[in-house]
């Protein structure tokens, strides 16, 4: 895929977990062409991203000024509140990040740089309640969130899209599950792991506590992820703006088999005990993704084979015990 000279691309929210990941994803996809401004709510160097600069993207006047002094081709909009249970536990702040955040980003974009395109990173939990229906989400499932994570990630996604038809050319992306090295213990996978390095390093009882065992979510390497954003990057010319783009898989994953992947990993002898505080009322029993979209007009497709994504996970958690 050949990208556009002399791009220049603004990521905010860089110091997420993502973030380092798109960066990589950009040198790979662009080439050394590619200019990467990384912004994120705590500025300060970074070992790949290099020095960030600080931005809340709720502050409007600083959002406007970052986009003049910038000036980018793209934006990739990141930031956000990552973790389902961080989003409950204050929504007024998830509201005021994930939705005035983008139109904070998306106004200055249109006012600054109009010719700027915005991708913006969305969820697959907005489908919610639509996966009920057994069938995997395409573009146009009907948005069904079930909790406020979800719902605020689906009135910026809709937002963007009214703004489309005033000029701003945006990118919808929709990514479902994903993981890899450097993910926090608020989720799942990397909650798994931590424990049992722990428990392999005799810091903890040889117990896992866990969730939903049963719940089945379509996961990708964060790398592949990363991937799709690039290809939207580089491809942004020749695509139809306002385009949503699912970022899926296509399969689903029984929680408890990724567990059992992972205890296969380890000598430990370790047994599983159900946590009432990690089952989530919301659950669905069954999310999963069509990506037909990013595949045919991407050339996208997942190349990480997640058996080897959940072992990355591992020796990171591992690496992380062994400093602590």
């Amino acid at each position: 895929m050949v990208s556009e000279v002399g791009m220049r691309v603004l990521i905010t929210g860089a110091r997420g977990f993502v973030g380092p990941y798109v960066c990589e994803a950009l040198r790979n996809i662009c080439g050394h062409d590619v200019v990467v401004a990384a912004t994120s709510k705590d500025g300060g160097p970074h070992p790949v991203l290099g020095e960030v600069d600080a931005l809340d993207v709720t502050d409007k006047t600083a959002v406007e000024d970052a986009i003049a002094r910038h000036r980018p081709t793209h934006v990739i909009h990141l930031a956000a509140v990552a973790a389902l249970g961080a989003a409950q536990a204050d929504p007024q702040n998830t509201w005021r990040i994930h939705v005035q955040g983008a139109l904070n980003v998306a106004h200055a974009i249109l006012d600054k740089a109009p010719d700027c395109w915005l991708i913006h990173v969305g969820s697959g939990l907005v489908y919610g309640e639509s996966a009920k229906a057994g069938r995997p989400l395409d573009e146009s499932t009907l948005l069904a969130p079930i909790d406020d994570y979800a719902v605020t990630k689906a009135a910026a996604d809709l937002a963007l899209g009214a703004l489309a038809r005033h000029g701003l050319k945006c990118f919808r992306m929709r990514p479902f599950n994903h993981t890899g090295p450097g993910q926090t213990e608020a989720f799942a996978v990397p909650a798994f792991a931590m424990q049992i390095a722990r428990i392999e390093a005799g810091l903890a009882a040889p117990v896992i506590r866990v969730g939903n065992l049963d719940a089945r979510r379509d996961f990708l390497d964060a790398r592949d992820i990363a991937n799709a954003y690039a290809r939207v990057v580089s491809a942004s010319s020749g695509l139809a703006p306002n385009t949503i783009f699912n970022v899926a898989s296509g399969i689903s994953w029984r929680m408890g088999d990724i567990l059992d992947l992972l205890l296969a990993q380890s000598s430990a002898k370790i047994v599983t005990e159900q946590d009432p505080l990690r089952l989530r009322p919301s659950d669905l029993p069954s999310i999963v993704g069509d990506a037909t979209r990013a595949r045919t007009q991407l050339g996208w497709a997942p190349e990480h084979p997640f058996e080897d994504t959940l072992a990355a996970v591992l020796r990171d958690c591992r690496a992380r015990v062994a400093k602590a």
